[in-house]
């Protein structure tokens, strides 16, 4: 039952001591999590209730399936806005027709990460490469904090997909800006850096909302323009089932399918680096997914529009002491007695405060360090990650995702296309063969030897690039050359179109009189050597296990003949 049961593990050897810091971090994160969740129901455009809906059942099922102990689940912004963007693309009326929307596309994304974990494809999630990530992450949060605008500024902003075109509709609306608001949304700003800065441990965020109730209660600045929350219901949400029709399911496909992978990214990503801050290994990649999957399907049955990790809360709960998922279970409680007892004391929160709120979290998803680093080290991943960058802000969110994963995809093909061919040369006074082109003057030349290293697997994509720079180097020996020795240590496979490439080049090089020799092959590239056409082509004893053998063997056949016969028989036989 552990097998299936996450929460077994950890459950019968809870000790009584952990309770004590599981509460503290618990609370903690419950006062910054019932501002938060409403800060981000704001983004996905949904009411500021349904934050605090989607963080009661997907917490309480990620407490007993989820595989992190100190991971923190519920709504996020990166996942928020990625609702606002799939559904801001559908013709909905009304706010009813749209938190409809918005509970069937939380339970498709339950349903495509359950579906995901159950056939134990976690791995696909790494085809999200971490320059993706990053030029879609931060584009994004440009995107969010342009959103909030309207509410930091108090005015009516026209809301689009582009984001020139929501830089040019900011700029109109200055002009109009509601003083009152633009005071409020700064002051939250400059409180919560400042408390951070100052003492992190004073829960800046629970300040900021404080203050903004106080003042618009006192200063009545809602007769000034002031945009506030109102009324929030009170009351658990209700069960009901999301509105299933194939039109709508066919219409949110796309979106929930991006979703569904970029909420598992950051969930395994977020989890990852806890584990390595603790130096306790629990995660699993598919169990994830399934804790995720269940989340989010029996959330939408109670009004949850969509969760996933957070970093910010995640690290909150950790730096506070969590020792297991009771710290998430205490946080959800809190949500729900401020659902069942205290919505009324929200009735005056400024929309500005919470905006402040809002950017100050997302501002720190712009990661500036990282391009900097590729620009440096690795330009090709910096041209991916500034193209994912540029996409997702002119296109749009799941177009930016898509495009910078293929961009990824196709680098990788460009790469594997043509991989590092090395020739290689005997250091002096050792057996080590390095590549020529790194110990230059170390290097004893022999024109009648090619040593040659192909740092890849040999398939239908290189095997053109492999024979032509092959025979470049043998056209470069010229006349003297008189033997070939391919290391193919790094070859860990061959599929049918390479064997044929190579099966007919061996057969040229050796009707151009020159030997050929393999050596170092890993055991199963030996057994596609040996049940292939290659072996038609390459004498058995010109295999050996290491580079030296072969050249001892090209300078003395009869020294190592043995030697290589033996290497051969076992190739044959059981492999490495």
């Amino acid at each position: 039952m552990r097998r299936f049961l996450p929460f077994l593990q950890w459950l019968p050897t809870y000790k009584k001591r952990w309770f004590a810091k599981d509460m503290v971090a618990g609370l903690t994160v419950g006062i910054l999590l019932v501002p938060q969740g409403m800060a981000y129901a704001m983004i996905a455009g949904m009411p500021p209730v349904y934050g605090l809906y989607a963080s009661l059942v997907p917490i309480l099922i990620y407490a007993f399936l989820g595989t992190s102990r100190q991971l923190a689940v519920g709504p996020v912004a990166m996942d928020s806005l990625l609702v606002a963007a799939g559904l801001g693309t559908l013709a909905l009326t009304g706010v009813e027709s749209y938190i409809a929307m918005a509970l069937l596309l939380a339970f498709m994304v339950g349903v495509i990460q359950f579906t995901l974990g159950l056939f134990r494809m976690g791995f696909l999630a790494n085809f999200l490469s971490k320059p993706v990530i990053s030029g879609f992450t931060s584009a994004a949060a440009l995107i969010i904090i342009f959103s909030q605008l309207k509410h930091f500024f108090g005015v009516n902003i026209p809301q689009t997909n582009q984001f020139h075109k929501s830089v040019i509709n900011v700029v109109l609306a200055v002009p109009e800006t509601n003083g009152y608001a633009l005071l409020i949304g700064l002051m939250g700003i400059v409180i919560i850096v400042l408390l951070r800065r100052w003492n992190d441990k004073i829960p800046s965020i629970l300040t900021v909302v404080v203050a903004g109730i106080m003042a618009v209660y006192f200063f009545r600045l809602e007769s000034y323009g002031v945009h506030i929350v109102g009324n929030v219901p009170d009351g658990l949400p209700s069960f009901s089932l999301p509105e299933f029709s194939w039109p709508k399911i066919r219409g949110l496909f796309s979106i929930a399918v991006t979703i569904a992978l970029i909420g598992y990214t950051e969930a395994i990503g977020i989890g990852k680096a806890l584990e390595e801050k603790n130096d306790k290994e629990t995660i699993d990649a598919n169990k994830e997914l399934l804790a995720l999957g269940m989340a989010n399907m029996l959330g939408s049955f109670f009004q949850s529009y969509l969760a996933s990790a957070s970093f910010s809360r995640s690290a909150i709960n950790t730096t506070s002491g969590a020792k297991t998922p009771v710290a998430s279970l205490v946080s959800m409680l809190l949500v729900a007695l401020t659902l069942l007892f205290f919505t009324h004391l929200f009735y005056y929160l400024p929309n500005a405060a919470l905006a402040s709120i809002i950017m100050v979290s997302v501002v720190q998803l712009i990661d500036v360090t990282y391009p900097k680093m590729l620009w440096k080290y690795r330009k090709d991943e910096f041209v991916m990650l500034l193209a994912t960058f540029l996409i997702t802000l002119s296109i749009g969110l799941p177009e930016g995702i898509l495009l910078g994963v293929l961009l990824s995809l196709l680098l990788m093909v460009y790469r594997s296309s043509k991989p590092h061919f090395a020739v290689l040369g005997k250091i002096k006074g050792s057996e080590y063969y390095k590549n020529v082109d790194r110990f230059g003057g170390d290097i004893e030349y022999r024109p009648d030897l090619l040593v040659l290293r192909f740092d890849s697997q040999l398939y239908f994509g290189n095997k053109d690039y492999f024979k032509k720079q092959l025979f470049r180097y043998i056209d470069a020996k010229g006349a003297g050359l008189k033997g070939i020795v391919l290391n193919a240590e790094p070859i860990n496979y061959i599929d049918s179109t390479a064997v044929e490439m190579l099966a007919n080049a061996i057969r040229e090089i050796h009707e151009r009189g020159i030997r050929f020799y393999i050596a170092s092959a890993i055991g199963p590239t030996r057994d596609i050597i040996f049940n292939s056409r290659i072996i038609d082509e390459l004498p058995s004893e010109h295999l050996f296990g290491r580079t030296k053998e072969a050249v001892d063997f090209f300078d003395n056949p009869d020294s190592l003949a043995k030697v290589g016969d033996r290497v051969a028989h076992e190739s044959r036989t059981i492999g490495e």
